[in-house]
């Protein structure tokens, strides 16, 4: 989250000593030297010898954006959402406690997450609240808690906090869904400005088990997106904890960060001590050891031997085929990881040497939400990345052939794909793919929104509350791959402006097509019904493990159907701050009304299930097959 006190994110004269641009110029300079291209040459020339540009002096201007190229003609279907929050019985507002101050944690918060918290195969919502500060006057109403409501089957939602026993007041950020003790009801960690949180789930009701557990951090820690995954394959879920950086409220004060014209503006991360994740390894016993520094994940600045990390978003994939999951990482204004699993309970940081570490220019960015997938329905990985304003959207995508043990190199094809132009204004945190028009091909959704409910006095081309943006996936065969879904095709409800946060998706209404849910830092949150009619046929998969953890979290899903090979993980750690439902939804398109499955489970073992039935959801489990 690059942010913009005087304004001017990313300003390059204060950049040229921020650790990212040391970090960034050195990069480059290996990468000539393996390289010894003559044209890399050149370029390194270009930029040793430019002039620096205090983009203080040219924040009225308009930004430089690169052409936007046509779409080829390609016919972008109806994909008409509906905004459904009131009527569905959600009620809730998020609680940033903004009184004047403007401080940091303010601007952060809006987590959400689906998740099935008594098995009824019907989602459930968890929306995460912030709270009021200690110090204001105010804090004697009623305090903000957690938000938990109960889904019906059909889309209805009925809050069931209380009863759950979630009336929890907490300044919180994300969530993290799932069954860390593998005894059939999904868990709950919240990850919190402070202490965070345990929930185990007894029976639909919740009970804190933070302090046994031993997962509550450091009192003053700042965490963000966290997840479960199963690094060491053992069959129970390990805790992955993102901290963003080091603040207090006296440090945010002290600083009198200034938007340009006057009055006092949010600080800018590069002005605040990065600082490192949590990693929990599962005793198995319902309690966590902190293994952080054993696996490898505190990365330093080398120049400084402090904390690099200023971690916002957090995704979980086996890069390189080995069975094993690594860890990604989106690093605000500081380069981006990827941390690769050694299988020995350590990782490597390869981010640089894969290319996901900066921009095309060596350059770190403001980086908030993650999501990685097949999107073009074969091995190579894309992994998306949503950046500050006037940062566009990354798409780093893997580049070879995939074969197992071997690390891919990633290209960033946000422009050539034309995703990038199109997301250059918007400041993107919640993003994801999936499959809105049940068509095969999973396609992108962001959840935008400023910082500053001023930003538009001294930016013309930034507004506080920002549209969602949906990009149709038109095809790898198409001269623009992503192409902007218009609001004649989405509707007016999907394109309402709003101050959005975390997002996340699932099937709330049982009728096949993927609804979202976005989050929002001080408002209500939007739940929107997804209204397509293209008569697509789907499958829905949930997996249930016995030698592997429960949710099944990291098995790899192959669906074959006609000429094609869809591919997804299990894996409900996306976006920002949110959970996505864990059952799999694969778009068939008009191909055929039933697909062969493929199924290789953490544990190693695999499932085949041929002429699987569309237009339903099936439970597969591990030892048992189809059930």
């Amino acid at each position: 989250m690059n942010q913009q006190p005087q304004p001017g994110h990313n300003d390059e004269s204060d950049a040229t000593h921020s650790d990212d641009a040391v970090i960034g110029r050195a990069f480059r300079r290996s990468i000539v030297g393996l390289i010894a291209c003559g044209t890399v040459i050149g370029g390194i020339v270009y930029w040793s010898q430019r002039t620096p540009i205090d983009r203080r002096q040219t924040e009225h201007s308009p930004p430089l954006l690169p052409d936007r190229r046509q779409t080829g003609g390609v016919e972008i279907p109806e994909m008409p959402f509906t905004d459904i929050t009131q009527e569905s019985g959600i009620e809730f507002v998020h609680e940033n406690g903004a009184s004047g101050d403007k401080l940091l944690p303010e601007t952060m918060g809006g987590g959400c997450a689906f998740l099935d918290i008594d098995n009824d195969n019907d989602q459930d919502i968890l929306l995460v609240n912030s709270q009021r500060w200690p110090w204001d006057p105010q804090l004697d109403a009623a305090p903000a808690t957690l938000a938990l409501y109960e889904n019906d089957g059909l889309g209805h939602f009925q809050d069931i906090t209380p009863d759950a026993n979630l009336d929890v007041s907490l300044y919180g950020m994300g969530v993290a869904v799932g069954d860390y003790d593998n005894d059939g009801y999904v868990d709950l960690f919240v990850s919190a400005l402070g202490t965070n949180r345990l929930f185990h789930n007894q029976n639909g009701r919740f009970v804190d088990v933070t302090a046994t557990a031993g997962v509550a951090g450091g009192p003053n820690e700042f965490s963000s997106s966290c997840g479960w995954f199963d690094y060491d394959n053992d069959g129970a879920l390990d805790l992955m904890v993102c901290n963003y950086l080091k603040w207090s409220k006296e440090s945010d004060l002290g600083q009198n960060f200034q938007l340009l014209g006057g009055g006092r503006a949010y600080g800018r991360p590069q002005d605040f001590e990065g600082t490192d994740p949590y990693l929990y390894h599962n005793n198995g016993d319902g309690t966590f050891t902190d293994v952080t520094a054993l696996a490898g994940l505190q990365v330093r600045n080398p120049a400084t031997d402090r904390p690099m990390s200023k971690a916002l978003g957090l995704a979980f994939v086996d890069i390189d085929s080995n069975g094993l999951l690594d860890i990604v990482v989106a690093n605000d204004t500081v380069q981006n990881f990827l941390f690769l699993n050694k299988g020995d309970g350590t990782f490597d940081e390869a981010g640089a040497l894969t290319g996901v570490a900066f921009d095309i220019t060596g350059n770190a960015r403001g980086a908030m939400g993650i999501d990685v997938a097949h999107f073009r329905n074969s091995d190579a990985f894309g992994i998306a990345i949503g950046n500050f304003s006037n940062e566009m959207t990354a798409l780093y995508v893997s580049q070879g052939s995939a074969s197992p043990g071997v690390v891919p190199a990633f290209s960033d094809e946000a422009v050539s794909n034309g995703l990038g132009p199109v997301t250059r204004l918007e400041l993107t945190f919640g993003i994801f793919f999936f499959d809105c028009d049940l068509d095969g091909r999973p396609d992108l959704f962001s959840a935008n929104g400023h910082l500053e409910e001023d930003i538009n006095k001294v930016q013309a081309s930034q507004t506080y509350e920002q549209s969602p943006r949906l990009l149709w996936n038109a095809g790898s065969e198409q001269s623009t791959e992503f192409v902007t879904v218009p609001e004649a095709k989405t509707g007016r409800d999907f394109n309402e402006p709003m101050v959005g946060r975390g997002a996340t998706f699932s099937d709330i209404d049982a009728d096949g097509d993927l609804d979202v849910l976005i989050g929002a830092t001080g408002q209500a949150p939007r739940l929107l019904r997804n209204d397509q009619e293209l008569a697509h046929h789907w499958l829905r998969l949930k997996l249930v493990g016995t030698d592997s953890n429960r949710d099944a979290i990291g098995a790899h899903v192959e669906v074959h159907v006609a000429d094609r090979v869809l591919r997804q993980q299990v894996m409900s750690t996306r976006s920002y701050l949110s959970q996505t439902e864990t059952p799999l939804t694969f778009g068939l398109g008009h191909d055929s009304s039933t697909a062969d499955v493929r199924i290789r489970w953490p544990s190693g073992k695999t499932t085949h299930i041929e002429s699987l039935a569309g237009d339903r959801l099936h439970v597969i489990n591990e030892t048992a097959g189809l059930q």
